[in-house]
């Protein structure tokens, strides 16, 4: 079986974001793991209209082109990295919209969390776990929480990142679930399909 393939997903699209930091910071040591293939999606190269769908592509096709394909992105990847920046505790909308607008692609694959800004993010992350849920998806505990003195100090250059040895312990963590239940489930969802096609015959 091949390696799993993991897409760290850039949650914010404004121009002043600090998302690409956090982004390539965590893609580094995701990419240093043996065992999974990672993959950067950026969704300022995927401008989801806002919601407008009759129903939830799990109950009816989407209609909108761009939705198509998102949907056929999401379902290359076995398990994602969401980086999380908080907006009025919550996640941005526009991370919202397009986890909206996929639903069985999200399915039986392990979720993880990049959290930054007030209290590191950590209240973008709990809803993003509940909605992780909702979509069947297996959202692991492990987690990053880049804390406000430590935004402040990368985003002003007086640090980076990888100075910081508790997030990049946390970081390693999360990594290291995210590789392991993608393994799994990868492996389960092959064999629903097996069994599947066995039964259908």
């Amino acid at each position: 079986m091949s390696k799993p393939k993991i897409a760290i997903v850039v949650g914010s699209t404004r121009a002043a974001r600090f998302a690409d930091v956090p982004t390539q910071w965590i893609a580094k040591i995701a990419k240093a793991h043996a065992d999974i293939n990672v993959e950067i999606v950026d969704l300022r190269d995927w401008p989801l209209p806002f919601f407008d769908e009759v129903a939830s592509s799990a109950w009816a096709p989407s209609q909108n082109e761009m939705a198509q394909r998102w949907q056929k992105k999401v379902a290359e990847f076995d398990g994602f990295i969401f980086t999380a920046a908080e907006y009025n505790h919550a996640p941005t909308g526009v991370l919202k919209n397009a986890i909206d607008y996929a639903a069985n692609e999200w399915n039986k694959k392990p979720a993880g969390f990049v959290g930054y800004g007030s209290v590191g993010g950590a209240r973008a992350v709990e809803q993003l776990r509940l909605i992780a849920v909702e979509l069947q998806m297996a959202p692991v505990k492990s987690a990053v929480h880049i804390a406000w003195g430590d935004f402040l100090a990368v985003r002003q250059g007086e640090k980076k990142l990888e100075d910081f040895e508790h997030l990049n312990q946390a970081a390693t963590a999360l990594v290291n679930d995210i590789a392991w239940w993608a393994k799994v489930l990868k492996a389960a969802r092959a064999a629903d399909a097996i069994k599947g096609e066995a039964e259908a015959a």
